[in-house]
């Protein structure tokens, strides 16, 4: 069995379009309603937890000398 290549090579910009596709296809997925059991269901269920692991995985800016203050 092959195994899986653990080293990406993605940019930023790789990783906005594999986001933004993600969001297109979560919104698509969402407009039919799928039953939570059905294979639409399961795919949006996926596609909205790897969009949460990629958030994660952002580095958000926060000032360093000043108290940050959201909004």
């Amino acid at each position: 069995m092959p195994q899986y290549n653990d080293m990406f090579e993605l940019s930023v910009e790789d990783m906005e379009l594999i986001e933004t596709a993600l969001q297109t296809t979560r919104d698509s997925l969402s407009e039919a309603q799928p039953d939570p059991g059905s294979s639409d269901g399961e795919t949006l269920r996926r596609v909205h937890e790897l969009l949460g692991r990629l958030h994660n995985q952002k580095i958000f800016y926060y000032p360093k000398d000043k108290v940050y203050v959201s909004g």
